[in-house]
């Protein structure tokens, strides 16, 4: 008897514990706040259309300073217009019973101040009035000639390195994007020519890999292997008979082939070699610079993004259009 009276008392105070969690939930659901507003006074089209900076701002620029519109997008108007229209097909949404739609040029300039400035989206939601979820979103040779007229470097068709994206830790992914300077990061890998505009790019790239690795999978090697690359037959350099290769600048880190040259070592060089090892190193200065005025211009690059990796590939990928 005692055992079952025990059983019985156990079962009743499971009972009298659920009842009174589900009291508990009933009153929560009736006390829950009744929202003020479906759409906050700040953030209606009216408010938006009278003081936002995309139907103020940007019509005042246009109209009064196209200097200050050119600074405040990184492009002159004409060019503004032009890529707009290219893009609005896919990016203008339907007005619905509910609510209008956002204008596809309100979306671009969110788009690309988020570039230029590093803005979260927070502060842009408050720039451009609309809500936080609304904001979260020629031939080989002619580059050879160009470092040949430009670098006095004959031959070279583009210079390659890669740039480290500083992004947020993300959750689980041990030392993954952890980087040797000690951040994690998603890498650019590129080749830029000699007037700082990016031939190829990959970003697929993760922090812990090493120049040599990402080089090796990417698929700017699998071209080069299998000769889809279309590069120049060879030919002698100026005021030479023998016939060179084209090639690809690279740093110390990657490898040394035919079609990927990286200065001498610093040891034992006659004159000859430290005038090569200064050509290309001048050469190679071009993606360096790239990458500068890639970051400078489209400055969330100087600074660490709060976004995941895929996030950033696009980030990275649209900054290196608006750039070239």
């Amino acid at each position: 008897m005692d055992v079952q009276r025990r059983a019985a008392v156990v079962l009743e105070l499971e009972y009298q514990h659920q009842l009174l969690i589900a009291r508990r939930t009933l009153l929560r659901r009736r006390r829950r706040r009744v929202p003020r507003w479906w759409v906050r006074p700040w953030l209606t089209p009216a408010r938006r259309l009278g003081y936002g900076h995309y139907n103020r701002l940007m019509q005042e620029l246009r109209v009064e300073d196209e200097n200050a519109f050119a600074n405040y997008v990184r492009m002159p108007p004409q060019m503004f217009d032009e890529l707009l229209n290219r893009i609005r097909p896919v990016i203008q949404r339907r007005d619905t019973h509910m609510r209008p739609a956002l204008d596809a040029g309100m979306k671009l300039t969110m788009t690309l101040r988020h570039l230029a400035t590093g803005d979260r989206y927070h502060t842009l939601q408050y720039d451009f009035r609309c809500g936080y979820s609304t904001v979260d979103l020629g031939g080989l040779e002619g580059h050879c000639q160009q470092f040949q007229d430009r670098w006095n470097v004959p031959h070279a068709l583009g210079a390659l390195d890669d740039k480290h994206i500083a992004i947020r830790k993300l959750h689980n992914s041990g030392s993954v994007f952890y980087n040797y300077k000690g951040f994690f990061s998603v890498v650019l890998l590129a080749l830029v020519d000699a007037d700082y505009k990016f031939i190829w790019i990959d970003t697929g790239g993760e922090g812990h890999q090493s120049d040599g690795q990402l080089f090796g999978a990417s698929e700017l090697k699998e071209c080069i292997d299998d000769n889809t690359m279309n590069f120049p037959d060879s030919d002698p350099l100026p005021n030479d008979d023998r016939d060179t290769p084209y090639y690809i600048l690279g740093e110390d880190d990657f490898p040394l082939r035919t079609f990927l040259m990286k200065p001498y070592g610093r040891r034992g060089l006659d004159n000859d070699m430290l005038v090569a090892s200064y050509r290309f190193s001048r050469g190679r200065r071009v993606v360096e610079n790239g990458f500068r005025i890639l970051a400078n211009r489209w400055r969330c690059f100087l600074g660490t993004l709060d976004k995941g990796p895929k996030v950033v590939q696009l980030l990275v990928e649209t900054g290196v259009i608006f750039h070239n």
